[in-house]
């Protein structure tokens, strides 16, 4: 009997119904709640330090991503990555000059395409390329820290439309995970250090940690596979964080990801490779004979 008779012999599906209404696709959701992020902090706050410099840094970002994509994987990437690393680099990254937002950008695409282990890359490309410049160039450029104020009503509509959107992605446990973990350090770090609690919680109120808790941690390309994985990871680089503020570190979160999210990854690969080759070990026996 062959393939096509067993086809035609299997009982008849009925075509599936299309769906009614929009549907977005999820690669454009967080590319679109990015951008609200940016115009209600800048509208409500003035958080850019200029329009061309964002523009400058998401066009570097697309461009690289189209060229790089093109070179090592001969195809056109979708560019919806692209635009969350460069719009990320135009909002958190701050220097008086032009060019940190080209380099910038160029370093945490070429990131995703250089820095690989076994087919991934371990940084998230907006993370590496800030870190990066604030370790070479450190006497150019800064991060963004201005807070949002006192008016916590922008704040609430991004924390609300956010979950939701990351709720959709079925990422909400990682942020959901950082945030706990963040409050609960924050009354530890209040306690070493005698500062008032809210001194050392109030940070999250600022835009960097929304680009942080929506966009960076919760990368799917950086992030591990599992559920309980996430959830460690999360509560890790809410740890390391703790340190690198008791060191009065002005970059803790972004060093914490930095060194948290590769290594965590690295980790998940040998664990699998060990797994691998216990459930193999005929592959070992066959290599020992032919050595």
């Amino acid at each position: 009997m062959t393939m096509q008779t067993i086809a035609e012999s299997a009982p008849h599906k009925p075509a599936a119904k299309p769906k009614r209404g929009l549907s977005l696709d999820n690669r454009f959701v967080p590319p679109l709640f990015i951008t609200l992020i940016l115009l209600a902090g800048h509208f409500s706050f003035g958080i850019l330090e200029s329009y061309q410099k964002t523009l400058l840094a998401i066009a570097t970002s697309m461009v690289a991503e189209l060229i790089l994509g093109r070179v090592f994987f001969h195809q056109w990437p979708h560019l919806a990555s692209a635009y969350i690393t460069g719009i990320s680099v135009g909002i958190l990254l701050r220097s008086p000059a032009f060019w940190p937002y080209i380099l910038c950008s160029l370093l945490a695409i070429t990131s995703k395409y250089v820095l690989r282990v076994k087919g991934r890359h371990i940084w998230n490309p907006s993370n590496f390329g800030i870190c990066a410049m604030l370790f070479l160039a450190a006497d150019a450029v800064a991060t963004l820290s201005i807070q949002w104020g006192n008016n916590l009503w922008a704040m609430l509509v991004i924390w609300l439309l956010g979950s939701a959107i990351i709720l959709r992605l079925r990422r909400l446990h990682i942020c959901a995970v950082y945030v706990v973990s963040f409050f609960a350090l924050s009354l530890l770090r209040a306690w070493i250090t005698g500062d008032p609690w809210l001194s050392e919680v109030s940070p999250i109120t600022g835009p960097e940690y929304q680009l942080f808790i929506f966009f960076m941690i919760t990368d799917p390309k950086t992030t591990v596979k599992s559920k309980l994985g996430q959830c460690i990871v999360a509560f890790s680089v809410a740890a390391v964080e703790m340190f690198f503020r008791l060191d009065q570190s002005l970059y803790a979160p972004l060093y914490a990801l930095f060194f948290v999210g590769p290594t965590a990854l690295l980790i998940e690969m040998w664990i699998n490779s060990r797994r691998t080759i216990i459930g193999n070990p005929t592959t070992i026996t066959a290599n020992t004979v032919q050595s």
